[in-house]
C-alpha cells in the first residue's frame, strides 16, 4: 500500500444489535443469534436483526414518504451510514465518497414484485428503480447529501471488502480524501434460502438442544455443511494517513481470483486466499500477525480450504484463528464489513474472541495486527491487514 489509511468510525446493524457497544457485549457470551423461521412449508435457521433494532429501521422508513418503498438493504445501509458519519464528525460539505455493495441486493422487493408479475402479468411502477443494485449507494448519498462519488457493486461474499479496496484506491489516487465503504444484505427471503438449500450447503440442525451450535464454522471435523444466513449492514469511514482518532489503521490489502472448475468451486488449499494474504502481508513477517478473522462460512470445503491456505502461508505456525459466523451467520455481501468491525473491537479491547465449541486456543499475548479474509462465489478473495491505532 502506498499510504496507510485510518478507519475513523464503524457502525452496523446486525443480529448483534445497532452499536459497537451492543456488538461487543454480545461477543462476550457464547450464545448464537439463530432462530427458526418458516418459509412456505420449510423451517430454516436464520439470524435476524433484533426487534428493537427493526423498530429503528422502521422509523427511518416512515420518516420520509420516498423511503416507504425502499428495500431493507437500503434501509439497513441508511441507518448504519448515518451513525458512521456521526461518529466520524463528517458533514455533507466534506463531499466524501460512498461505495456500498450487496451480494443479492433487494431480495425481498424483487421476489414480491416478481410474484406479483406472475400473478397479474403486469409490473409495478417502482419494480425497477427499487430493485436495481445502484439504489443502495444512491439513496445513502441522497440521505447524507454528499456530492462525492457514489458507487455500488456486487462481488458476492467479498463485496464489502472490495468496497474497502475501492475506497482506498480513490484516497491513494488523491481524487478523494474520505470514503464511506461497506456492505448491506437482507437475504432472509424464501427464494434466497431455497437457493442455498439447493446447493446443499445450508444447516439442517434444529434448536432443540440449547447447548448446540448449529453453525459449525471452522470445525474441520464436521460431517455436514452448516451455513446459516444472517442479515445486516456495516459501514466504515476511511481517511488518508494515520489519524489520532483512528479506531484501526489499514496497513495492507490483498486480492486474488481463483481459476474456477465449477461455479462455486475453490481449490483444496484456496490459492486465491494464499495470494491475497501474501499480498496483504507485504514485507511484514507472518509471525507479526496475532489473529486471523477467517471467512469460514460453515461449509466443509470452504472452511477446510481456507484453513489449508493459512497453513501454507504461515508455515504451520498459526496465529489465533476465529470467525463470527457461528454466532451471526453468513451475511453475504455485508460479511466482510462485519469482520472489519469484529477485528476492530478485538484491537480496541485487546481481547481475543474464540469459538466456544472448538478446542481451546491460547489467546495472543497482545493484539496488534489482525488479518481478515473474505471470498465469494467466483473465487474472488480479499484480505485486509489491520493494526491498532495510536
Amino acid at each position: 500500500m502506498k499510504k496507510h489509511i485510518s478507519i475513523t468510525a464503524i457502525s452496523s446493524v446486525s443480529p448483534l444489535g445497532a452499536s459497537l457497544d451492543e456488538a461487543w457485549k454480545s461477543y462476550q457470551n457464547n450464545q448464537h443469534c439463530f432462530s427458526e423461521k418458516t418459509y412456505g412449508d420449510t423451517s430454516s435457521l436464520v439470524a435476524e436483526i433484533p426487534k428493537d433494532v427493526k423498530n429503528k429501521i422502521k422509523a427511518i422508513q416512515n420518516s420520509d414518504p420516498k423511503y416507504k418503498s425502499l428495500d431493507d438493504t437500503v434501509l439497513f445501509a441508511l441507518y448504519a451510514s448515518r451513525e458512521a458519519i456521526k461518529q466520524a464528525h463528517w458533514n455533507s460539505s466534506d463531499n466524501f465518497g460512498i461505495n456500498i455493495g450487496s451480494s443479492r441486493g433487494a431480495t425481498k422487493l424483487f421476489e414480491a414484485y416478481h410474484k406479483d408479475f406472475l400473478d397479474t402479468h403486469k409490473a409495478k411502477t417502482l419494480s425497477s428503480p427499487t430493485t436495481t443494485l445502484g439504489n443502495i449507494s444512491s439513496w445513502v448519498a441522497h440521505d447524507l447529501q454528499t456530492q462525492g462519488p457514489e458507487i455500488s457493486h456486487s462481488i458476492t461474499c467479498s463485496t464489502a471488502l472490495h468496497a474497502m479496496l475501492n475506497g482506498i484506491a480513490w484516497i491513494n489516487s488523491g481524487m478523494c480524501d474520505t470514503f464511506l465503504v461497506g456492505g448491506s444484505e437482507a437475504p432472509l427471503t424464501p427464494f434466497t434460502i431455497a437457493q442455498m438449500r439447493a446447493l446443499k450447503i445450508y444447516a439442517q440442525a434444529n434448536l432443540n438442544n440449547e447447548k448446540s451450535f448449529p453453525c459449525q464454522a471452522l470445525n474441520l471435523d464436521k460431517k455436514q455443511n452448516t451455513m446459516i444466513l444472517g442479515e445486516g449492514a456495516s459501514m466504515a469511514c476511511l481517511e488518508a494517513g494515520e489519524k489520532d482518532n483512528a479506531l484501526a489503521i489499514i496497513k495492507g490489502i490483498g486480492y486474488a481470483t481463483e481459476i474456477l472448475e465449477h461455479n462455486i468451486s475453490i481449490s483444496s488449499d484456496a490459492q486465491c486466499f494464499q495470494k491475497s494474504m501474501q499480498m496483504a502481508l507485504g514485507d511484514l513477517n507472518p509471525d507479526e500477525i496475532d489473529v486471523i478473522v477467517m471467512h469460514a462460512p460453515g461449509t466443509i470445503k470452504g472452511d477446510l480450504s481456507e484453513y489449508n491456505a493459512i497453513k501454507n502461508v504461515f508455515c504451520n505456525k498459526l496465529p489465533s484463528l476465529t470467525t463470527n459466523k457461528w454466532k451471526i451467520g453468513h451475511t453475504f455481501g455485508a460479511s466482510g464489513a462485519l469482520n472489519i468491525e469484529f477485528a476492530v473491537l478485538m484491537l480496541q479491547h485487546q481481547k481475543f474472541i474464540d469459538i466456544p465449541y472448538l478446542e481451546y486456543q491460547e489467546a495472543p499475548k497482545r493484539i496488534k495486527n489482525i488479518l481478515l479474509n473474505a471470498v465469494g462465489f467466483g473465487g474472488n478473495a480479499v484480505s485486509i491487514l489491520l493494526s491498532k491505532g495510536t
